[in-house]
């Protein structure tokens, strides 16, 4: 959504530098222990807000307020070595603040995030960003910094993570699989990060909670970004909130897409569609897939409550190593979260409750085997020596029988041994569960 600077400068009058107050590090403010500013409240004509105001209407520290110079310094002129991806609402670049840039605030590596004034969102996004995470504190939501707005530049500073999204972790190719393990830990992290948006004083509905939405730190740590698409939700006796439909097709919940009513479990609808891709490895939505199945939900669903079909879910790249009976109880949460009716759907916290209970679970292989791999002069031996049993074949068998170079196939996926003592002798192969090398940064 383009938006012309005469629209801004109506609901932002000014832009003013202020100097924040230093924060403690592992500071974290509870959802009611303050008011929270809502967007109807800084959006009300009544009593418009400047950026400074903003800042100082916000319990707890206050966020900085960057110029686009220092910006600039910040992320050596926007280069392109420095750019991370670019999503709805802009280009986002690393950066690095060192200890002389800003009283109070320490040398650290921060992610840019830049308005597009040609993309697809707007004003109202980069305010709801600071609206929501200027406000809200919590261990599994990204913390914003500050931001930046002159002229017709809007610009927000995040923490900097690592491992960037789930989205590049989970489905990127060439690289390890993630471990049973980890993509449990994430989940249950995610859910904490919704059921504290969920239980606030003033619920606030996430709206776009996808894989690309969940960043992780150095050590997989989950934390929800991007509040462009947040909205307030329903208090007192209203049992929803009506807007119009936004959001990333496979993940919204299909109430909200047929009527406009979003609610809290339309959030739970979304995360089920997350877990059902931790599960099996493969994206919600998928065009080089055929008919239905280019719908995750649509064709896995209904296999989700056959836990003879669990097999036929779980990602193979996991190669086996997941526990089975944690493995069902994921499906069975997930095939609750995406249930067609909202009322079927358990809340966040319940959904946190499961999710605990499967963190104990490690990573073992749900039917242990082991397979050598042969190599070509011995599978060559091999099968000559079959060739050489085989003489009473009919001379028809003999003219179809082909070279031994197009008959073997060697296994073209990474093999999973179940004998400790093998990793023992491989040491840092590619195959070994305990290489954590492999996973790049």
């Amino acid at each position: 959504m383009t938006m012309k600077k005469g629209t801004w400068n109506c609901m932002i009058l000014s832009c003013y530098k202020s100097e924040p107050l230093e924060e403690s590090e592992n500071q974290v403010f509870k959802h009611n222990s303050f008011r929270r500013l809502s967007l109807t409240d800084v959006s009300n004509p009544s009593s418009p807000l400047c950026v400074e105001d903003l800042s100082n209407s916000f319990a707890g520290p206050k966020l900085h307020i960057f110029t686009f110079a220092e910006l600039r310094i910040i992320t050596q002129s926007f280069a392109r070595i420095n750019l991370l991806g670019e999503g709805g609402f802009g280009p986002v670049y690393k950066g690095f603040i060192d200890d002389k840039l800003r009283p109070g605030l320490k040398a650290q590596p921060v992610a840019v995030k830049s308005l597009d004034l040609d993309g697809m969102q707007g004003h109202k996004e980069w305010m709801a960003e600071i609206i929501f995470l200027g406000q809200l504190r919590h261990p599994h939501l990204v913390k914003l910094i500050g931001y930046c707005c002159e002229e017709d530049q809007r610009l927000l500073v995040y923490e900097y993570m690592p491992r960037g999204s789930l989205e590049n972790q989970l489905f990127r190719r060439y690289s390890a699989a993630l471990p049973w393990s980890t993509r449990m830990k994430i989940a249950l992290e995610a859910a904490k990060g919704l059921a504290f948006l969920h239980e606030s004083d003033k619920p606030v509905i996430f709206r776009d909670f996808k894989t690309s939405n969940i960043l992780l730190d150095s050590d997989y740590t989950a934390k929800l970004s991007d509040f462009g698409l947040a909205k307030d939700g329903p208090e007192g006796e209203e049992t929803h909130v009506t807007t119009r439909v936004m959001g990333t097709q496979g993940y919204a919940a299909p109430e909200y897409v047929m009527t406009g009513h979003l609610t809290t479990m339309s959030d739970v609808y979304s995360f089920g569609v997350v877990l059902l891709e931790l599960l099996t490895g493969k994206r919600s939505m998928d065009d080089t897939r055929l008919g239905r199945e280019q719908s995750l939900v649509e064709c896995t669903r209904p296999l989700l409550k056959d836990q003879h079909k669990l097999d036929r879910i779980i990602d193979p790249r996991l190669e086996g190593q997941f526990p089975y009976n944690g493995a069902q109880k994921a499906a069975a949460l997930a095939y609750k979260c995406l249930s067609h009716n909202p009322k079927g759907r358990p809340t966040m916290s319940c959904v946190v409750k499961v999710l605990e209970s499967l963190q104990d679970f490690d990573d073992t292989f749900s039917a242990p085997f082991v397979y050598i791999v042969p190599d070509e002069t011995s599978a060559k031996k091999c099968f000559e020596k079959e060739g050489m049993e085989s003489e009473e074949e009919t001379e028809t068998q003999k003219t179809r029988r082909r070279g031994w170079r197009n008959r073997i196939k060697l296994p073209l996926s990474r093999i999973a041994f179940s004998d400790s003592a093998i990793y023992d002798n491989i040491g840092s192969g590619f195959n070994s569960p305990y290489n954590s090398s492999k996973v790049e940064v």
